[in-house]
């Protein structure tokens, strides 16, 4: 092998570099900096050119030069404070300055030859350099006379130690192996690894410091992308799926009952899930689709594949109150196609144990559901609250009910599906990677076909990195007729606008959200409340009947308030961000949204969502006075478009990237040269070929070396995205 690679390079500790001690270890540990390879991968955050000597007598004032010239005299004197001042006349045969520092520890002689980089002034009619970095000329300088790099401080270790460290670090590791073809290297136009890392640290020129940078983001992201890459043909050697029957009539008559057309983009995702589900391999696939763009009829087609292919299906939600518009949004979509069972009488059920055989042939088959949560239970042929749970637990075991919707009862141990073969994860970023396994592991001798399904868009270069190692569907296409909600940022002081626009909305027969970030009061943040905001809203809304929700009420209490409001006995539903997700009242117009800059722009889109989903226009009233920057960014985008995945592109640019994993609980590094939303360009290509590589070459067998840095490099983390 030609030089060392950045594997081996990642099990030497820093505490073997030159000038790294115990103390220091330490605290390069705390900042993830272990390995040569950690600090080798440590890129400098800017550069400073002192690779032009200028002459003295020609030096531009207030800009940052480098001089050079012989020490004339060096005179030492105490000043205020205890302080010393040193001063040290330095000429270079066109003229002189004085280079003056506060500081008894510089070491300076008359006699010297030196190299001087500073700013130039003119003080008392002399030329002067306050604080300059010095070096004795013939020295091998790391300040002065070259592009000097500025790393990042790590750890309490400041540029200046950070830069000595990583020259000794770099001067033994060299040359350093690359792991990649040159193929590949002479095809995307990229240098190779050596002369990457020797330019980005310490480049000859301001220009060797590119090609070094757009090598190693590149880098970044092709280990990022191959071990995505090798995460999916895992799943794909180590899952045995159910091979569905795509060609039943369930799916058919499901469509052709819905009184309306599928948008192209239906269409087209529910061609996508079938070609997996009719595979031998077990579906992995991302659904991600505006609010209202119609994931629930595509969920829901998913699930009936399964169903017709004799096996039942699962959606598993985050809270109680979306597993309950879910279970009433199938429900309903059941009973418009006339695959809803009849109900049956309650005090008839002991006893009867063909009571649910198969329906004649001429009545068509029908769907038994049922509602599964802490605090709920319900079925789709009993009437409404006679369910009982052991019984509904017992004929989820048995297979006689096919489709169940619940939240985290599902992966309950005290609960057992009879043949799982198609789960449903909805609004997957607040699952844990370990809940969905469960969920995924209740099927014991196969993998049942997964789809996570999201409602806030992903932009496409994040869910390259995200989820790239899943299939992604995206909805993106909303159903025609839609009218988009009219977005207005108002002044809190201006309340009285929100008022009015209330009341008009009531008077003619619609409802309204009220939106508060917080429960109670606080005197930490002035920000205002939800029972605060309730009280106000009752007083001001005479004979409006104001209802509140939030997260510390009882499930059960939730339940009877979101039932009230469903049903129209509440007009205004004052709330905090419990009703981010999942309340479907087509009857709402109004969404007023208090304090709305303390909001995330995601949430804001969601909050907005909620409104708009029937027929009649609606309004989202932004009541906010923005103090930073970043809030007055975020409301300007909420008014100037209602697009989410444009919406999902900017709050990523104004939040930046973060850690690449963190939503999925996977730990993986923040990026520490590449921008997702910069370097979308490298982004794809890196994606290709990573992925080529493993079609290819499934195993690495032929790529050890590439395989093992992604070992090396992203450590655990690599283990735990083939768990999850």
């Amino acid at each position: 092998m030609a030089g060392r690679p950045l594997s081996h390079l990642a099990t030497i500790p820093v505490d073997q570099v030159k000038g790294i001690g115990p103390r220091s270890t330490k605290k390069l540990a705390e900042a993830g900096i272990s390995s040569v390879a950690d600090l080798l991968l440590h890129p400098p955050r800017r550069y400073l050119d002192r690779s032009q000597l200028f002459d003295i007598a020609a030096v531009p004032l207030g800009e940052e030069v480098t001089v050079g010239g012989l020490v004339m005299s060096v005179s030492r004197r105490r000043i205020r404070g205890n302080r010393q001042m040193i001063d040290a006349v330095i000429g270079d045969g066109t003229n002189v300055l004085v280079a003056r520092w506060f500081n008894p520890w510089i070491k300076v002689q008359e006699g010297w030859e030196v190299v001087l980089s500073g700013k130039v002034e003119r003080f008392q009619g002399k030329l002067q350099m306050k604080s300059p970095d010095m070096e004795r000329m013939g020295s091998d300088s790391l300040l002065t006379g070259r592009v000097v790099p500025f790393h990042p401080s790590a750890g309490g270790i400041g540029p200046a130690a950070m830069r000595r460290s990583i020259w000794n670090a770099l001067t033994r590791s060299r040359p350093i192996h690359d792991v990649l073809p040159e193929e590949m290297l002479d095809r995307l136009d990229l240098v190779d690894r050596d002369y990457a890392i020797a330019n980005i640290h310490f480049p000859e020129t301001a220009r060797d410091a590119e090609p070094a940078k757009k090598r190693l983001i590149f880098d970044e992201l092709f280990r990022l992308e191959l071990a995505l890459a090798l995460r999916k043909q895992k799943l794909i050697d180590d899952t045995v799926g159910v091979m569905h029957d795509t060609s039943g009539e369930l799916v058919k008559r499901f469509l052709a009952a819905l009184p309306y057309e599928l948008t192209s983009a239906q269409v087209r995702v529910i061609q996508e899930i079938e070609a997996d589900m009719g595979s031998a391999h077990a579906m992995h696939r991302l659904l991600q689709g505006e609010v209202g763009s119609g994931k629930t009829v595509v969920a829901a087609a998913a699930l009936l594949t399964g169903v017709q292919s004799g096996y039942q299906g699962a959606v598993m939600a985050p809270t109680e109150v979306l597993a309950e518009q879910h279970y009433l949004g199938f429900r309903d979509l059941f009973e418009t196609a006339g695959l809803a069972p009849a109900l049956q009488d309650p005090d008839t059920i002991e006893g009867q144990v063909n009571m649910f055989a198969e329906p004649a042939a001429n009545s068509g088959p029908t769907i038994k559901m049922a509602l599964l949560t802490a605090n709920s239970v319900e079925v789709n042929f009993l009437p409404v609250g006679t369910a009982k749970r052991a019984d509904v637990v017992g004929w989820i075991g048995d297979g006689t009910i096919e489709l169940i919707v619940g939240t985290h009862s599902l992966i309950q141990e005290s609960l057992s599906f009879d043949r799982l073969g198609m789960a449903v994860v909805d609004e997957q970023h607040r699952f844990g990677v370990y809940q969905r396994v469960s969920l995924r592991d209740k099927a014991e001798d196969y993998d049942p076909d997964m789809l996570i399904m999201t409602a806030t868009p992903i932009p496409r270069t994040y869910a390259m990195t995200l989820y790239g190692d899943l299939e992604v569907s995206t909805l993106d296409e909303m159903p025609p007729g839609r009218i988009p909600v009219m977005t207005k940022q108002i002044p809190m002081a201006q309340m009285k606008q929100a008022y009015a626009l209330i009341r008009e909305e009531v008077a003619a027969g619609h409802q309204a959200f009220v939106v508060a970030p917080l429960v109670d009061e606080s005197d930490k943040l002035e920000v205002t409340s939800a029972t605060e905001e309730f009280d106000r809203f009752t007083g001001e809304l005479s004979g409006v009947k104001v209802g509140l929700m939030h997260g510390q009420l009882r499930p059960a209490e939730k339940d009877v308030v979101m039932h009230r409001f469903r049903d129209g006995e509440i007009d205004v539903l004052v709330a905090t961000t419990v009703i981010e997700v999942g309340i479907d009242i087509p009857n709402a117009t109004v969404m007023v949204i208090l304090d709305a800059d303390r909001f995330g722009l995601s949430q804001l889109h969601q909050l907005r969502g909620r409104v708009g989903r029937g027929r009649d226009a609606a309004t989202c009233l932004l009541m906010a006075d923005p103090t930073t920057d970043e809030g007055t960014e975020r409301l300007a985008a909420m008014v100037a478009t209602t697009d989410g995945f444009r919406l999902a592109e900017e709050d990523l640019r104004i939040r930046g990237q973060g850690t690449v994993f963190g939503t999925r609980q996977a730990g993986i590094k923040d990026l520490k040269m590449a921008d997702i939303l910069r370097d979308a360009p490298l982004l794809i290509e890196a994606r290709r070929e990573a992925f080529a590589m493993v079609a290819s070459d499934p195993r690495l067998e032929n790529h050890p070396e590439a395989a093992a840095e992604v070992r090396a490099l992203l450590g655990a983390d690599v283990d735990w995205l083939f768990r999850s």
